[in-house]
């Protein structure tokens, strides 16, 4: 049972009651004249007021109490005619600018007389953003897993996404731990209890993240632990968003070993790189330098080639000097021969005269006294025949020595123009071979020169490689990094 208040003082209790309201409220009278609007609608408007008087020059906050609510209409014939007929609340939302409101419009009756209408007016922009994180949070959970916690982290909701990730079905986690999801070595550490402490302070978490699925099974999931509050800033609940990423972490701890073994594969090639150019550089200097031995070479084979030409020549002319001595020689053993037909005709003359100078002395004999100067004359004549027989025997004894010796040395200069003969085929044979060494060693000359270029070449191409190994590296490197980042 209430006590009945006086009329004037329910009157003023009741308008006592609507200034207390928070609730935006404004009445009309029949005539839609604005005959009351709480402080709590005179702020939401005050606040909007600015953008309501660009959109409706009419209105003046001021001037509010006794205007028309045609002041909120630019064609107000459409709303005159609908609270005409008005016998039930009419909820309705309005946009004036950039704002917009809900109302909630209801008719004010008694015994059937229309006394008025009251008019609840709300801002609609949190109810609209409402609706839209409900229809984002519903487009998340139709390709995302999505569960919730109270602060304490016990399992509140999960969607299927979430439900088929984890392998379970919604009865078998709901009041649960979330540690149900981590492996027990890992549930019992101190980050694991620091990481919901941090949610319960409202400080949200990200990352991606192992958990254990149904079986055992690990899965990794692209998370973010969303802790919502309530009009006083208490953590009520945490919404976890995640994407299951087990083929791409798995992906990830593939490539990452194959960036590993190519990695070491790059260093190796990196370190034999070096190793080359430094080799190249080493074989250029080799190659110059016997380059250079070559050039000397091919110049002491010239000199040596420009001596034996000499002893060429020399040779040539030993063996024509040998041959004109043959030909001396030859000449020689004719003129003893000839000279042996002479003695031979001076011995035969010889004994003729011996012959005479004998029938001379028998003659003389003969004759007597007469013929004894005749006999003294034959007797010279002999004397002189016999020394003439003497001497002959002793010049073919000195022209058969003569003969001997001839013949002696026409044998040793034959032998010495056969030897000769084969020097000279041999200083040609050995100026031919010292050319065609001098012509040898001119080419190894050239073709070190160009071996040392193309060495030079190479080993600027190798650091090159050496360079292009070190971007690759460097490259490798970043893929790493990328992959450990995709992995982690």
């Amino acid at each position: 049972m209430f006590l009945r208040p006086r009329p004037s003082l329910l009157h003023d209790l009741r308008l006592a009651a609507l200034d207390a309201l928070r609730a935006k409220v404004m009445i009309a009278d029949p005539d839609l004249t604005i005959v009351y609007a709480n402080p709590a609608v005179m702020r939401l408007l005050g606040e909007a007021e600015a953008e309501l008087r660009q959109a409706l020059p009419r209105f003046s906050l001021a001037g509010l109490i006794g205007s028309n609510i045609d002041v909120f209409h630019r064609q107000p014939d459409h709303q005159r005619r609908m609270l005409a007929v008005l016998d039930k609340p009419h909820a309705a939302t309005i946009q004036i600018g950039p704002h917009v409101f809900d109302l909630l419009v209801t008719p004010l009756t008694r015994e059937g007389q229309r006394l008025g209408f009251v008019v609840e007016w709300e801002d609609a922009k949190y109810r609209l953003l409402n609706l839209d994180y409900a229809a984002q949070i519903e487009a998340i959970g139709r390709s995302n897993a999505v569960i919730s916690f109270d602060p304490q982290g016990n399992i509140l909701d999960a969607n299927p996404p979430f439900l088929s990730v984890m392998g379970y079905a919604l009865e078998e986690v709901r009041g649960k731990s979330h540690a149900m999801f981590m492996p027990p070595e890992e549930a019992r550490t101190p980050e694991y209890a620091a990481m919901w402490e941090d949610l319960r302070a409202g400080r949200f978490r990200t990352g991606r993240i192992r958990r254990m699925a149904k079986g055992g099974r690990m899965v990794w999931i692209e998370a973010t632990y969303n802790p919502i509050l309530d009009e006083k800033g208490r953590v009520v609940k945490v919404v976890k968003f995640a994407s299951d990423v087990t083929a791409q972490a798995q992906l990830a701890a593939q490539l990452g070993e194959t960036v590993l073994e190519v990695d070491h594969t790059v260093q190796e090639t990196r370190a034999a790189a070096a190793k080359t150019v430094a080799a190249t550089g080493q074989a250029t200097g080799d190659i110059r330098d016997a380059a250079a031995s070559g050039g000397e070479m091919a110049r002491a084979m010239r000199d040596v080639l420009r001596g034996m030409d000499r002893a060429r020549e020399g040779t040539e002319a030993a063996f024509a000097q040998a041959l004109a001595v043959s030909d001396n020689t030859d000449a020689m053993a004719r003129a003893s021969q000839a000279m042996g037909g002479i003695v031979a005709l001076i011995r035969s003359v010889a004994s003729q005269i011996n012959l005479l100078a004998l029938n001379a002395t028998i003659e003389a004999a003969r004759a007597g006294e007469a013929g004894k100067g005749f006999a003294v004359v034959a007797g010279e004549v002999k004397n002189l025949a016999v020394q003439a027989a003497r001497a002959t025997e002793q010049i073919t004894t000195e022209i058969d020595g003569l003969q001997n010796l001839s013949t002696g040395v026409a044998q040793a200069v034959t032998g010495i123009r056969d030897a000769v003969g084969g020097v000279r085929e041999e200083v040609a044979q050995a100026t031919t071979a010292v050319q065609a060494q001098t012509d040898g060693a001119e080419r190894i000359r050239t073709q070190l020169e160009t071996a040392a270029g193309a060495v030079e070449g190479l080993a600027r191409e190798m650091t090159g490689i050496s360079e292009a190994v070190s971007k690759v590296s460097d490259s490798v490197t970043r893929t790493r990094e990328a992959s450990q980042a995709m992995g982690s």
